[in-house]
């Protein structure tokens, strides 16, 4: 893999990680399209450390509340009024609410891991998978009351949203488009759905990356190519999650439906024709 190969499939990466168009599915047509037949475990588990980086910077003052407000609802809970105090502050809420969520992640990431693996060799179930995608973004906007938000978002719905996350792992549903659909059906106002959907996405990230890293062994990487994917996929993560929440805030997330079910189509139709 050239410096050139590198720099689009971090620009793939950094943007569907976070748009509502799946990463996986892209990234395995991205990867079609340049005859890339392997990226290597250390470019892979590098591109997912660079979208990583790039929603800690984006969210880091929320991040660094969370972790002071994790820390201190730990005193709570040795003093007795732990449920109190996270009813109070929000980022102790949203803190525990993150890891409670990502759950459901874990446990299927580690139970069909192999099985997932293996629906990322072809071409079909990404392209149908990303047809689903586009259907759960067009229903979730049409069937959302938008009155949850940090305030009063419950247990509930912190684990609709993880289940929504767990079900991404599936090459072509959509991470982001399928926790932020997930909000939405559970009644989340849409920009927190999208918001909480992106700080969700942290710990999904980091433990993927450090599950890869054991299966990680020598090998010949590409050193330039290696960093120039990884700076593309900071920049372009840390610009998609800006587009996307501008989007949700102003407009429609159709736009992202439309442009799921055009290229699932043109795919899923490729691929069994040839």
């Amino acid at each position: 893999m050239d410096i050139f190969q590198a720099i689009i499939i971090g620009l793939v990466q950094g943007l569907t990680e976070f748009l509502p168009v799946s990463s996986s599915a892209h990234l395995i047509f991205a990867q079609q399209a340049l005859g890339v037949s392997e990226v290597g475990l250390a470019f892979d588990v590098l591109m997912h450390v660079g979208t990583l980086v790039a929603v800690i910077v984006y969210f880091f003052n929320d991040i660094v509340n969370m972790i002071k407000g994790f820390l201190l609802s730990l005193v709570d809970l040795k003093n007795g009024n732990f449920i109190g105090e996270i009813k109070k502050d929000p980022y102790k809420k949203l803190a525990w609410l993150t890891i409670l969520a990502t759950i459901p992640v874990g446990v299927v990431g580690v139970l069909f891991n192999d099985v997932i693996e293996s629906m990322f060799k072809g071409l079909t179930i990404p392209a149908f998978l990303l047809l689903i995608t586009g259907c759960l973004l067009y229903a979730s906007q049409r069937m959302n009351s938008g009155r949850i938000d940090v305030r009063n978002i419950s247990l509930k719905e912190a684990i609709i949203m993880g289940c929504g996350q767990a079900l991404a792992i599936l090459p072509g549903l959509s991470r982001s488009g399928t926790t932020i659909a997930a909000g939405l059906f559970a009644g989340l106002d849409k920009e927190f759905a999208a918001k909480f959907s992106f700080i969700l996405s942290i710990p999904a990230i980091l433990g993927a990356a450090v599950f890869q890293l054991k299966d990680l062994s020598g090998g010949s990487i590409e050193i330039g190519a290696c960093i120039a994917g990884f700076v593309v996929a900071i920049i372009s993560g840390y610009l998609a999650i800006s587009v996307l929440l501008k989007i949700v805030r102003e407009k429609s997330l159709d736009i992202f439906a439309y442009y799921c079910w055009i290229v699932g189509i043109i795919v899923l139709v490729g691929s069994l024709i040839l």
